[in-house]
């Protein structure tokens, strides 16, 4: 499992950092993937993170 984050659209709102800091950090005011792949304990709570994305920024592969 790999997730990606649309540098583009992420606001930095740091939702998906608390929710899975396993897979996401904030970096330059966006959020970025520092797992890559997504390790298999963190898979649910990655897509929980994807899901409480507002901005839908965040796909899962």
């Amino acid at each position: 499992m790999k997730a990606i984050v649309d540098n583009d659209t992420c606001t930095g709102c740091g939702l998906c950092v608390d929710a899975c800091p396993e897979v996401f950090e904030l970096g330059d005011d966006v959020a970025t993937v520092c797992a890559d792949p997504v390790p298999a304990e963190a898979e649910e709570k990655c897509k929980e993170a994807t899901e409480g994305c507002p901005v839908d920024a965040i796909k899962i592969e």
